[in-house]
């Protein structure tokens, strides 16, 4: 077995972040992954660049970053499912499957044949899992759904971002597409709870996984704290709304982060600040306390944290216990000792580059590790090994059907 799920057979007919996402953690655990795209174009994101993976020769190859983030593991299959031929390709596929996956708008693959409903009568142990914006139902199943939009809807821009009466103050969205990745996470989740069904009672079923869902579900304490307390909450910038001092604070020369969470920390930076009287101070002595004189506390803190610079207090915090951080760009993570440690930064071997940097899933099992050895795929790279391997095409017909534009 090449991995936890190398039994398991995945058809993937998602495209940009979301689905990828899910099918490369699939892929990752030993899954055989066949990636469907368009003939000559394939997932929007192998466009989405600059910047574009470069060869040997420092020439761009056409891989876009964007997409080789999310693709690794898997094989490509080139067919046009809008043709006869290519929808029996992809029925036959499925047929054989454990896993379809898919994000297209409600109602698109039904077109064609493609439908949940088209192929569990010919595959009834197909696990079948259908992302979008919104859903399979409600009054906005039928709107396309992107991450930027979903976090503008989703509530998670109105948390996010400085406080109105700072400079600066307004939403922002978060810097990741998180709401596509945590849709990925949401969607291999629900997958292997299936799969883990289908062992029992043999049968498969569909997933309906919607961004706005998971990012409603996602809003975690923030939601509850309005459940609960009723009141809208607000942005806090880098601050918490329920722990202080959770927050960014300047030091003599770069900011750090402070994140203490209880009594016990707080009185442990207040020993190691030199400062303990702030620690019995009525205002201080409790979070309670600290989160209602927040505003005061801060400007305390400032006062103290200034006086030294950022690496003194991460070399004096850390050891007494109290959670700190700098905040590192993306070369300074990559560079972090612990980073490098745990190897998160993978080359794997690449037909056109020699090799392409990825990140390494975070994933580490003892007895099935993660294995790097198939890189993201070039468009179609895979299409003839398919045919052949999976449904018994020989030369003549694969030829064939690319001369009429079908793979």
């Amino acid at each position: 077995m090449a991995g936890a799920l190398g039994h398991l057979h995945v058809l993937d007919l998602s495209r940009v972040l979301a689905g990828p996402w899910a099918s490369q953690i699939l892929a990752d655990l030993g899954a055989d992954v066949i990636k469907v795209e368009r003939p000559g174009s394939g997932d929007d994101t192998r466009h989405w660049g600059p910047p574009f993976l470069k060869d040997a020769e420092g020439r761009e190859t056409g891989e876009a970053a964007y997409y080789l983030s999310a693709n690794r593991g898997k094989r490509s299959l080139c067919v046009d499912f809008t043709t006869s031929d290519g929808r029996d390709i992809v029925r036959r596929l499925a047929a054989q499957a454990d896993v379809f996956l898919e994000n297209h708008k409600v109602g698109d693959l039904a077109r064609y044949g493609l439908a949940y409903a088209d192929l569990q009568p010919v595959q009834p142990r197909l696990v079948y899992c259908s992302i979008t914006g919104f859903g399979q139902t409600g009054p906005y199943a039928q709107r396309a759904g992107y991450d930027f939009a979903i976090q503008a809807l989703g509530g998670l821009m109105s948390v996010t971002g400085e406080r109105d009466d700072r400079s600066g103050g307004g939403a922002q969205k978060v810097g990741v597409a998180v709401a596509d990745v945590m849709s990925g996470l949401y969607a291999c989740i629900a997958i292997l709870a299936a799969l883990a069904h289908r062992e029992v009672a043999g049968v498969g079923q569909h997933i309906d996984l919607a961004l706005l869902d998971v990012q409603v579900a996602a809003l975690a304490n923030v939601a509850l704290n309005y459940l609960v307390g009723g009141d809208v909450p607000q942005r806090w910038g880098n601050a918490h709304a329920n722990i202080a001092p959770y927050q960014v604070v300047p030091t003599a020369d770069r900011p750090i982060v402070l994140a203490i969470g209880n009594d016990d920390q707080f009185r442990k930076f207040c020993d190691v600040a030199g400062v303990p009287a702030l620690a019995t101070d009525p205002r201080y002595a409790t979070n309670d306390a600290r989160v209602r004189h927040r505003d005061v506390l801060t400007a305390d803190l400032e006062r103290v944290v200034r006086s030294r610079p950022a690496a003194d207090w991460l070399a004096a915090l850390e050891p007494a216990g109290v959670s700190c951080a700098p905040i590192n760009d993306v070369a300074e993570v990559f560079a972090d000792p612990q980073v490098r440690h745990r190897g998160m930064r993978v080359d794997v071997p690449h037909v056109e580059a020699g090799t392409v940097p990825l990140v390494a899933s975070p994933l580490r099992l003892s007895e099935t590790p993660v294995r790097y050895d198939t890189a993201p795929p070039l468009l179609g790279q895979h299409t003839d090994e398919i045919l052949r391997e999976r449904l018994g095409y020989d030369a003549a017909r694969i030829v064939a059907l690319r001369t009429r534009g079908v793979i």
